[in-house]
């Protein structure tokens, strides 16, 4: 029998690194979709020589048009699953924020999570069967200091939560997965400062990925790893916005980023 595929972006490192990694264990073959294509194939080869996973690499920036249109073409072929997981944020201030880079932001974050999941959706539901895991983030669910890149998330969150409403007894699932920090290289590479961060809010990899697959299998839609944040998120649909914006503003130390 063919072996079932998952598509992941941004799977070069952090949660895309351990989605991938996860489902080849499990019996997936893989489309890997990344900027850097060095990165993209020494993974393809370690998961292959690993997993015995095939492994399809599309070497693509998400902020482009051209390359969005090239994953879209590739999902439009089907795959049992699709993993939007590229992403990033920006330090520094939004008004003082180059223009171009927040529009690529939101390209990256909102367009290509709704262009994708476009392509992927109409072969799933021909099937009757599929799973689109939407990367989202604790900041799009809480008030946060980074003000595009939370509105970002907000969005994927409700999207995902719309788009599951709508495919409900289709056999096909959406989910938005909001973690909060996890050990990654994604405040490295926006360049936020993060040592001030208490331990028990950094989550690890490995244990996002078992938790959000374990709800997958459960049918939940909105997926919050740890416990930390659970509490966090529940506490804030009952304490009042302005207090709530204070208390995430003391956790976030005042780091600039937009």
């Amino acid at each position: 029998m063919a072996r079932p595929v998952a598509l992941i972006t941004g799977p070069t490192s952090g949660l895309g690194a351990g989605f991938a990694r996860r489902y080849a264990i499990d019996g997936y073959d893989l489309v890997l979709v990344a900027r850097d294509a060095e990165r993209l194939e020494c993974l393809a080869a370690e998961l292959h020589d690993e997993a015995g996973a095939n492994v399809e690499v599309l070497a693509a920036d998400l902020a482009s048009d051209a390359d969005r249109a090239k994953v879209a073409d590739r999902l439009s072929a089907g795959v049992r699953v699709l993993v939007n997981n590229a992403g990033f944020g920006t330090s520094g201030e939004f008004w003082t924020a180059d223009l171009a880079l927040l529009q690529s932001q939101l390209d990256v974050n909102v367009t290509a999570v709704m262009q994708l999941t476009h392509a992927a959706l109409p072969p799933m539901l021909a099937a009757d069967e599929g799973t689109v895991i939407n990367v989202a983030s604790v900041a799009g669910l809480l008030p946060g200091r980074g003000s595009t890149y939370s509105a970002s998330k907000a969005w994927v969150i409700a999207f995902s939560e719309g788009l599951a409403n709508g495919l409900g007894g289709t056999g096909v699932g959406v989910h938005a997965l909001c973690p909060g920090f996890v050990h990654t290289e994604f405040h490295a590479r926006a360049g936020i400062e993060m040592s001030g961060t208490p331990p028990f809010l950094w989550l690890e990899v490995d244990d996002v990925v078992r938790e959000c697959l374990a709800d997958v299998a459960k049918d939940k839609v909105v997926i919050i790893p740890g416990l930390a944040y659970k509490a966090l998120t529940t506490g804030g649909r009952v304490v009042p916005r302005n207090l709530l914006r204070a208390m995430t503003k003391v956790v976030g130390k005042g780091r600039g980023r937009t």
